[in-house]
């Protein structure tokens, strides 16, 4: 079990993390969620004394990481991929962790054979691809047998076929009673993976849910039907007092009332149905919806780039010598550029 109370961190006059209290629970896979910015790595820093907070605490099973006697073997993390010796091969690497931490060294030979890189065991780590790097990470962090484990975004750089295995081997070490917290920002994934979560915005607590109750609640749940008997539809449901929305396609939307209920009413009176659908947000549009207000930096979709200082517009002759779109020389240059051509 993870323990954050009143945890804080300032940088100078900005704050990244602020007042974040909350417990990571063994036995499922808690997401952590936020806008770049929000501080959750600084947070997962925090929790394995890599930064000291300002103010508030985090305890992994009733102790500070710093008092954790071989602390491999009580949590196991991954923040960055590439933090490896490159002249180390990806075995020795993983010697000297477990080493340091009283690990048996047949240990080694059995992680690398559950994230598969055995046959790249001798290997220098510094020819390794991303993914290569994430899963000797993942080996790292599995090391020790931990009970609770820290991944930050460990899908960076996998294949599908990795990001399948991850899936399912974070879903298994929950299974196993562990406590498993892990930071992503592909929304999709952290929705098959993950059971409950954590949000974070600006640094503050946004949410702190099960997967099913926060797309509940930031997100609008609908049916939709569709029918070649539309007016009849629209009539029946209008007697029955419940609202409808005609939108394209001949559809309605109708929020408030079970689909089952719906279907059954149009059976009643013998109505032809095409579409009888729940609809809900997915886990981005949720996401998007909470944190909308919290993030800090806002691109922009189909904005022109302003052309440079002194640039010619599009299809108008450039000087001689000059290229497309570089500031056009002045004062001594441009006599220069004029006796040149």
């Amino acid at each position: 079990m993870i323990e954050l109370e009143g945890l804080t961190k300032h940088y100078g006059d900005k704050v990244a993390v602020d007042h974040l209290t909350f417990t990571v629970r063994p036995g499922m896979v808690t997401g952590f969620l936020g806008p770049n910015g929000a501080g959750k790595s600084t947070t997962m820093r925090m929790m394995l004394d890599l930064d000291n907070p300002t103010s508030g605490t985090v305890r992994i099973d009733g102790r500070h990481y710093r008092q954790l006697k071989d602390p491999l073997t009580s949590i196991g993390a991954l923040l960055e991929a590439k933090a490896v010796h490159g002249g180390r091969s990806a075995a020795n690497h993983l010697l000297c962790l477990a080493q340091s931490n009283g690990i048996p060294r047949g240990r080694v030979a059995e992680v690398l054979d559950t994230v598969g890189l055995s046959t790249v065991a001798k290997k220098r780590s510094k020819g390794f691809s991303l993914g290569m790097s994430q899963r000797l990470g993942i080996a790292a962090a599995l090391l020790g047998d931990p009970q609770v484990l820290l991944f930050d975004e460990p899908v960076n750089g996998l294949d599908p076929e990795g990001i399948h295995w991850i899936r399912n081997l974070m879903k298994n070490l929950a299974a196993q009673g562990r406590t498993v917290f892990v930071s992503s920002h592909l929304m999709s994934e952290m929705a098959l993976t993950a059971e409950h979560l954590i949000v974070i915005g600006q640094g503050r607590l946004m949410a702190d849910t099960s997967m099913k109750d926060f797309i509940h609640q930031n997100s609008r749940s609908y049916v939709r039907m569709r029918s070649p008997q539309q007016e009849k539809l629209l009539d029946l449901l209008h007697d029955e007092g419940i609202d409808a929305v005609a939108v394209g396609n001949g559809s309605l939307e109708i929020d408030g009332v079970p689909a089952d209920r719906l279907g059954e009413l149009a059976a009643r009176h013998q109505l032809v149905l095409h579409e009888l659908s729940p609809q809900q947000a997915s886990l981005e549009e949720a996401f998007m919806r909470l944190t909308a207000e919290s993030v800090e930096y806002h691109a922009h979709d189909g904005d022109p780039v302003p052309a440079q200082a002194g640039a010619r517009p599009p299809g108008e002759p450039q000087p001689a010598g000059a290229r497309p779109g570089e500031p056009q020389p002045t004062g001594w240059g441009a006599d220069w550029q004029k006796k040149r051509s």
